[in-house]
Formats: C-alpha cells, structure tokens, sequence
C-alpha cells in the first residue's frame, strides 16, 4: 500500500494537471490509497469516497470490478486473491477494521483496536492487523484472535509483509527501532522464526516472494556514501542471497519492493522518477569457487585464477572482466569487495514524474512480463520488460484510475496517514456492544467467514450462486 504525499501549501499547484475543469469545478484529484492483491490480478484504490477494484487481466483495458461507497475516506483497501472479501479501514474511523463482501455489498464483521490501524495484510489462512507498537494475528476463516503481539519496536510507517504461499504463512515486521533488523514469525505456529540483520539503518520496505521463501528488505539512505542497500534473504534461515545499492549520488527513499512470480526478478520502486529491475541469479559458480577457495589465492595471482576460470568456459568480454574483478576483490578489504560484488539493475523504468508516492509490482499479462506502477497522480502505468535483455522499458499503456466526469472522483487527501496519526489525539474507540460481530476476546464464537473452497490452491473466485450469507456472531 501507498502513502499519499502532503497536499499543496497555501498559494502552490498540485501536481495534477488535471485538477479542475473548464468550469473551475474539481476533476481528476489524487488517491488515499492503492495496493495490488496477492496474485497482482487486481488493483484497489481508495479515498474520500469510498474504494473501486479493477482487473489486470488485459494490458489494453482495465475494467472497473467494483464501486463501493459503503465505508468513506478509504485509506487501508485490500482484498483477498480474487474473491469478494475486501477488507477497508476509513479515516472517519481509523481503529476499526471493516471486511464486506463487496459483491452483496454486505458487512461481514468490523473490529476495533486501541490505536489507529497502520497496515492491513492478508493471504488464505491469516490475517494481520498492524498498529504502531502492536501486531495482532487474527484465522481469516473465523476472524478469532490468535495472538496479540504488543510492545513491538515502534513502527510508525506500519512495515510488516505476509506471505501468501499455501505451505507458509511468514510474517515479516521491523525488530528494532535502532537498528535495521527484522523479525520473522510464523503465523501459522506462532513462534518466532529468527531475527535477521538486515541493514545498518533503519527498514524502509519488505516483501516476499511469491513462494514464501526470499525476503527483500531496503534500507533508508543514512548518507551519500553507503546509499540505500536492498538485500534478499532466504527464507526461514535468513541467509544473505543478493545484495544491490541505490541513490550513491542522491537522497532516495524505496517505497515499494516486488518480486516476480517466478522470483527470477525484483523490483524497487522511490521517491525519485527510476525504478529499477534487478535480476536475481548469481555469477557463475565456477568463478566464484576458485575465488572463494582460499588454497587458490594462495598459489596463484588474479591473473592465473581468472585464466583458469576462462579456460573452463567460453565467456564474453565483459563476463571475462566481471571474472576478473571477482577475483581481485578476494584480495581487498571486505568493505570494497562488498560493493564490487553488488550488481547493477538489471532494467529500468523513466516515469514522467519524480516525487509522486506509488507503488510497483511486476506481473505476466497475457504472458508477457509487465512492471505495474499505480501511482497517486491517478493512473496506472503499464511497462514492457525484456526478461532476456533488460534495459531500458517501454511504456505501453497508461490508465486512467478514474473517469473525468465522474462526481464521485477520489479527492485529494492530506499528510500520509502515518505521519498523521503520529501527531494528533486518537479518538476513543466505540464499546465493543456497538460493533456488531465484535466480542471481548476479539474473536468469533461461531461461524465460518469464508467457506472452505476458497482457500483451495489456484485463484480465489466465489460461486455467485453459492456465496456466504452475512455472518451471525453470538457472544457467549
């Protein structure tokens, strides 16, 4: 999910050209939200009005699944794979948690907690709600609470990441407020996995693969020389698999990271107008072995161990030279031959704007690699990636969140949520005999919120004529 960026000071000019009509009255204004579902077959954004859900099946066109005015000032909109189950938190009512069947525009069942909900995330079996200093792991078939992690390190920006694999369910958050750790938990079993160390300084952004079993994680800048490190790291040992480097000449915060389905590349995307493809394969491990193997340092100089390396296969030029410079960098301090063994983005993309909030996600559309980027400007960019050659990549399409002269347009919102609750008075949450479907220990007595085959492997789609009626929750 995206942050929104601040609203224009008193006297400037947003940042969309198409903010007003010839008439003066409002058109096109930005999101509160946007978050892409598990599988990236759908995009949903929110704001003053409520939320809308579109397909990504077609490159061309992107259709409007869903219109839903039932819970304003959407700020937190997620659905679960492709079925009717949205989860929506408003600003209007920031610690509760609201999940609607959007498709009989019906409320299952809301929540409330005792601070303003950060970050909402989902797969088939959990669901986790993130507050500031709080995680609380919730069965997404009964919505009974499993376990309440408190006194977490603070999280302003509410980074945590689930993983949606059938065989897993890892939760990712921030494991210190001082340095850049990371805590990975099994929500299945409820137990800590391990504590990675991931960067030096604070955790910018987090994300799994597909499968469950790499975890991407981005450091914030701390200064021009180290630049902002992005590191993959297996999952649940948390060994180092990748490591890249970003922004060395300028300030560059990561909003987003994504993997490919195949987990074969990476994407990154910031505040600044580049985002980067980075392709995760190692170097050929020939070369590495016998410039790992301490034996061949020993007896034989840079030149010999790369001759032997080139003898064995039949590299390029520039494989040659990447041979060589593997090889001198066992020779130097750890610190250089870090940085001569982070590699290069593998593509990238020019988006038209730089400072806009968005989030990226890579995705195969009609079986051809596109980078998604949703961004609060109010459109959807669709790029092309050579997945052979890389390189620069071309924009094919650019949609259009909402229609001109629609009157129920997403309005401009204000400082990121974030930012903002950190600032102001929370209000007090409703009494729990106001909220229906909400009992003491949190959790659902009776009652099942999805039915079973909505979980079975493969894409999550209800049956129209058998769908889930409203659950009665009894408190006993």
């Amino acid at each position: 999910m995206i942050e929104p960026s601040p609203e224009p000071r008193a006297g400037e000019t947003g940042s969309s050209p198409d903010t007003e009509r010839s008439d003066g009255s409002a058109t096109l204004q930005r999101l509160h939200c946007a978050s892409f579902n598990q599988d990236t077959t759908s995009l949903a954004v929110g704001g003053k009005n409520g939320y809308r859900i579109f397909s990504l099946s077609s490159v061309d066109r992107m259709d409007c699944i869903h219109r839903g005015g039932e819970s304003p000032d959407v700020y937190i909109a997620e659905r679960l794979f492709s079925s009717s189950l949205m989860v929506l938190v408003s600003r209007s009512t920031p610690f509760r948690m609201n999940i609607y069947h959007f498709k009989k525009s019906t409320e299952i069942c809301n929540y409330s907690y005792s601070s303003n909900i950060l970050a909402v995330k989902l797969n088939r079996q959990r669901l986790i709600v993130c507050l500031e200093e709080a995680l609380y792991i919730h069965n997404i078939k009964d919505m009974k609470l499993l376990k309440s992690l408190l006194n977490t390190p603070p999280n302003p920006k509410g980074l945590c990441a689930l993983s949606v694999s059938l065989s897993s369910s890892y939760l990712a958050y921030p494991g210190s407020f001082t340095a850049g750790e990371v805590t990975l938990y099994d929500a299945l079993n409820l137990n800590t996995v391990t504590v990675i160390s991931a960067h030096a300084s604070h955790v910018a952004a987090i994300a799994f693969s597909a499968s469950g079993t790499s975890l991407a994680s981005a450091s914030e800048k701390v200064s021009r020389r180290r630049g902002t490190v992005i590191r993959v790291f297996s999952v649940p040992d948390g060994v180092k698999l990748f490591e890249f480097r970003r922004g060395m000449k300028r300030y560059v915060s990561i909003s987003s990271l994504s993997f490919s389905a195949d987990t074969q590349f990476l994407c990154a995307s910031s505040n600044t107008e580049t985002v980067h493809i980075f392709r995760l394969e190692h170097h050929s491990p020939r070369c590495d072995r016998m410039c790992i193997n301490k034996s061949s340092r020993k007896q034989a100089g840079v030149a010999d161990v790369c001759s032997r390396a080139n003898s064995q296969e039949s590299p390029s030029w520039s494989a040659y030279m990447g041979k060589m410079f593997s090889a001198a960098s066992t020779y130097l301090p750890s610190q250089v031959s870090d940085m001569m063994h982070q590699d290069r983005a593998f593509a990238t993309v020019r988006l038209s704007v730089a400072g806009m909030r968005n989030i990226a996600a890579l995705s195969m559309i009609q079986k051809v690699l596109c980078l998604l980027v949703a961004s609060l400007d109010g459109h959807l960019y669709i790029y092309n990636i050579d997945p052979q050659e890389g390189g620069d990549c071309p924009l094919v399409k650019k949609h259009r969140l909402f229609d001109g002269d629609d009157e129920a347009e997403l309005e401009a919102c204000g400082p990121s949520y974030a930012a903002a609750v950190a600032t102001r008075t929370n209000p007090e949450p409703a009494s729990s005999s106001a909220l229906a479907g909400y009992c003491e220990d949190v959790g659902v007595k009776r009652g099942e919120l999805i039915p079973e085959h909505e979980f079975a492997d493969g894409p999550v789609c209800l049956d129209d004529e058998q769908e889930f009626p409203p659950v009665s929750f009894q408190n006993s």
